[in-house]
């Protein structure tokens, strides 16, 4: 039993006798281990965050059951090294690899007010940004009282709208991981649901090559027929 006995001493002549006081703190550690359960079981854990990526498959899917995308809403990023990123937008066919201009460059930088891949995707990407950020605004007028289930299934339906931007990025061995998940992230922030990390063709390195040296590089070496 915890207590604290507060008396001490004989009573001395001409001096009140002391009180002996006992304080029992047995009830006090009691209430402490309710109050611990209590919020154990009230508080809310941290959700771990799942991001859901779309990995190369060794399945070979026939043309008429292959996904559609508008090549005028996909875009393809090649993760290079000292944190560059290069990108051409749509398909691009034999004639395109003679030409160094096609691929352009850019940073990961989030300002908005720049040319970097977060300005890109926001502006590629501008209708499915607006949607989202409707039902975000209709979420918080509603209190936040939204079901997860009715919130995560309508930004689906945004984010895979045939309009929506489609993402294909491309890591080359000259990047880091910290440059796929600087990507990854901007899919979030940019509200991109279609997007893919797939492997690297020969075609891709012909481009980066030939980007580099302003077009000497296609010129010694001829352009790789597989994309």
């Amino acid at each position: 039993m915890a207590n604290i006995d507060t008396g001490g001493g004989k009573a001395q002549k001409g001096k009140p006798k002391k009180i002996t006081l006992r304080v029992d703190f047995t009830p006090m550690v009691d209430m402490n281990m309710l109050l611990i359960t209590f919020f154990m079981l009230v508080t809310t854990l941290s959700k771990p965050q799942v991001m859901e990526i779309a990995m190369p498959s060794d399945q070979k899917v026939e043309e008429d059951q292959a996904p559609k995308v508008k090549e005028s809403k996909a875009i393809t990023l090649l993760l290079g090294g000292e944190d560059k990123v290069y990108y051409y937008p749509g398909k691009l066919d034999e004639s395109a690899y003679s030409d160094y201009t096609v691929l352009k460059e850019t940073t990961y930088s989030s300002n908005t007010s720049n040319e970097g891949l977060r300005s890109i995707l926001l502006e590629r990407n501008e209708n499915a940004v607006n949607r989202m950020r409707e039902l975000k605004l209709e979420r918080a007028e509603k209190g936040n009282k939204m079901p997860e289930e009715e919130f995560r299934e309508r930004s689906k339906d945004i984010k895979g709208d045939m309009n929506a931007l489609t993402v294909i990025i491309k890591p080359m061995s000259t990047s880091n991981y910290k440059n796929l998940v600087d990507a990854l992230d901007e899919m979030q922030i940019c509200s991109v649901g279609k997007y893919a990390i797939v492997d690297v063709t020969d075609g891709d390195r012909f481009l980066v090559e030939n980007y580099k040296t302003k077009g000497a590089y296609g010129a010694a070496h001829l352009a790789p027929r597989n994309q």
